[in-house]
């Protein structure tokens, strides 16, 4: 009785050994091992093992990973705006992870490679692509590609749910259209970004300008800075060179002063022409270039309007297209040439601005070398002013001098200069080489009547110096004779000569 209880329990424990051998399976982490056969809902095993009952259990297989779903609408269809396109899609999808979407998919696809799965959510997808397309404009479609994939999905999802299919994503590729509207839309960004590039170099133009002009500007400070050091050295040279100058030096150097002056005020009013000139010069060109501008835009405008006119119905959207493109690429264009008008004319205003300072430093230097020439000017007034006093005082102490002298002394002063006027008056006749000499039938010949002229020209002589010093020269020549020293008494005292008769 014991031997045949243990020989069943051994029965029994190596008939569960062998259903254990037999029924263990063990699914992997990306496909879903479904045990059915005895119980009513079926088990399922995700990345752990199991094990089933042979002859009542069986296994199937279930691919859990992600698959890949191409979307082609293989045919055009029409959009909102009735524009036939076409639409290439690819959708990210794989099967629920919930137990009853497993359920669900296991009723479908149940041990079907991914390839088959795929080839049967295709066409589902493809459907709804295609009715959402129909409720979209041609420019969403292609400007909102991720508005346009969410709807997709949207749409899709409550398909694919039935299914037990769960969307993990779904991108556009590639939209297109037969009449080739899209690459015209293109053209308008196209335009726009020509734009933004011409604003760019415009900006970057007016930049290069105003550096341009601060350089300019930074280097005509330095140059009159340095012109202006230079004007000051010259001007002290100048107020030094001055003052060792002499009264010869005078005149030549107000001349030169009043000659300089006049040159640079010539060179200035040349410069500042010559300015205004280059500047209205500028200020023309700018306004003949919006001239040009405006004449082609209104060319332009009238063979759009003629080319649009002369097209047929077919062709309008594509001519409203061409349209918009050359618009813009006008608009562009007139951008472009105003900017570059702009820029010209800072440019102008920047020359402008250089002239003038270069003309405010040129107006410095001139007005330091006359101030130079002023000081020069004063300090050889001073000179000259000091010498004419020095001479004026010499004058006084002379006139102080002649005071002390008595009528005496002045006639002698006088006296001892008589041989010398005598010497000067007869030095004409020293020149004469010959002299023919003449009768003039009154019984004189004519050499007596040049000796008789002698006592005539010396008594005009004595005469002059008489009323020039008050003294009568006669009466002192005759006070030496024996008249005058037995009759006459001679007392000359101060200026003033009084004679006396005994």
């Amino acid at each position: 009785m014991t031997l045949s209880i243990t020989a069943v329990f051994a029965v029994l424990i190596l008939l569960v050994v062998m259903i254990i051998a037999t029924g263990y399976v063990k699914a992997p982490p990306d496909r879903a091992f479904i045990i059915s056969g005895l119980r009513k809902t079926p088990r399922i095993l995700i990345g752990r093992a199991g094990i089933k009952i042979p002859f009542f259990e069986r296994v199937d297989k279930l691919y859990l990973g992600q698959m890949t779903v191409d979307i082609k609408t293989e045919q055009s269809v029409p959009t909102n705006d009735f524009i036939n396109v076409n639409v290439d899609a690819v959708a990210k999808v794989r099967i629920g992870t919930t137990s009853e979407a497993i359920q669900l998919a296991a009723k479908n696809f149940l041990n079907k490679d991914p390839e088959q799965i795929t080839m049967d959510l295709q066409d589902s997808l493809q459907g709804n692509m295609r009715e959402i397309i129909g409720t979209l404009a041609l420019k969403t479609i292609n400007t909102d590609r991720d508005s346009f994939s969410d709807q997709v999905m949207e749409k899709a999802s409550k398909d694919m749910n039935k299914l037990g299919i769960e969307i993990l994503s779904c991108n556009i590729q590639n939209v297109t259209d037969e009449n080739g509207l899209i690459s015209d839309l293109g053209m308008d960004n196209t335009a726009k970004i020509k734009k933004d590039a011409a604003i760019a170099k415009a900006q970057a133009d007016r930049d290069v300008a105003i550096a341009q002009a601060e350089a300019d500007k930074a280097a005509n400070d330095a140059r009159v800075l340095a012109q202006t050091e230079i004007a000051e050295k010259n001007n002290a040279l100048a107020i030094k060179q001055a003052e060792l100058k002499k009264e010869a030096d005078t005149a030549g150097a107000i001349a030169d002063a009043a000659y300089e002056i006049q040159q640079q005020e010539q060179q200035k009013s040349i410069q500042t022409a010559t300015v205004n000139a280059q500047i209205a010069k500028a200020e023309r060109e700018a306004e003949l270039k919006q001239k040009e501008v405006i004449v082609k835009q209104q060319e332009l405008a009238a063979e759009i309007e003629k080319k649009a006119d002369a097209e047929k119905y077919q062709m309008e959207k594509k001519a409203e297209a061409e349209l918009i493109q050359r618009q813009k690429k006008a608009e562009a264009a007139k951008y472009e040439q105003e900017r570059e008008a702009d820029a010209k004319k800072a440019q102008a205003e920047a020359q402008k601005f250089a002239a003038e300072q270069e003309a405010a430093g040129i107006k410095a230097k001139y007005d330091a070398e006359a101030a130079g020439i002023a000081a020069k000017g004063k300090a050889e007034a001073e000179a000259i002013k000091a010498k004419g006093l020095a001479e004026a005082e010499a004058m006084e102490k002379k006139a102080e001098a002649y005071k002390k002298y008595n009528g005496a002394a002045m006639a002698e002063m006088m006296i001892k200069i008589m041989p010398q006027m005598a010497a000067e008056i007869a030095k004409p006749l020293s020149q004469i080489d010959k002299i023919n000499i003449y009768g003039t039938g009154d019984g004189t010949n004519g050499a007596s009547q040049i000796s008789g002229n002698m006592p005539i020209v010396m008594k005009q002589v004595f005469d002059t110096m008489s009323e020039a010093t008050g003294v009568d020269f006669t009466e002192i020549m005759k006070a030496g004779t024996y008249d005058a020293k037995v009759n006459k008494n001679i007392n000359i005292t101060g200026a003033d000569v009084s004679v006396e008769t005994k």
